[in-house]
């Protein structure tokens, strides 16, 4: 499936092979993932780049990866969704933005517009995302979207040596804010 939204400042696009380097980049570094994951190693990321450009189903349950670009192509970052419970018609959203991009508000432009886009394109009920308690950035970004903390999930993701709590969050598709 061919995908490609619009933002007042970004596209949106599927992942293609020359965005392998970007792909690469935002899975070692260390700054990216602190509240993520820990780096994987290439072979894994490899793994997982081969699977994004794969042609993608809602109903697989894998990962939408998208691009995120401005107007201009400069690289941002990605965001997608992946269909968590199909009888709920629940899916899980999430993005990952290069460090240079954050605090821009890309995050949340990029994330309102593919959850619109997912809502009415696949008649999703809510969705759901979970974040580092810590990420204080992130929690803003879905909390900005219409989101609710719905719980937290205490020493939820182990990164390195530490236990991170992951926030819960939820939004109702009919409850999504207007954008302005």
């Amino acid at each position: 499936m061919q995908i490609e939204l619009f933002s007042d400042r970004l596209r949106l696009r599927n992942i293609r092979p020359e965005d392998k380097a970007h792909f690469v980049m935002m899975l070692t570094s260390p700054e990216v993932n602190q509240f993520v994951r820990e780096c994987e190693p290439l072979d894994v990321i490899e793994t997982k780049f081969q699977q994004r450009l794969a042609p993608w189903r809602y109903e697989s349950g894998d990962w939408l990866t998208l691009v995120i670009e401005t107007l201009d192509g400069e690289f941002v970052g990605y965001t997608g969704f992946h269909m968590d419970d199909e009888l709920c018609r629940r899916a899980e959203v999430g993005y990952l933005l290069t460090p240079v991009m954050q605090g821009r508000g890309y995050a949340t432009e990029a994330t309102r517009a593919v959850i619109d886009w997912g809502a009415l394109s696949f008649n999703i009920h809510k969705f759901i995302a979970c974040c580092s308690e810590a990420n204080l950035g992130s929690r803003k970004v879905l909390e900005r979207i219409g989101f609710k903390l719905e719980g937290i999930l205490r020493d939820q993701t182990r990164i390195k040596d530490s236990w991170h709590n992951d926030c819960v969050y939820g939004l109702l598709t009919h409850e999504r804010p207007e954008v302005n």
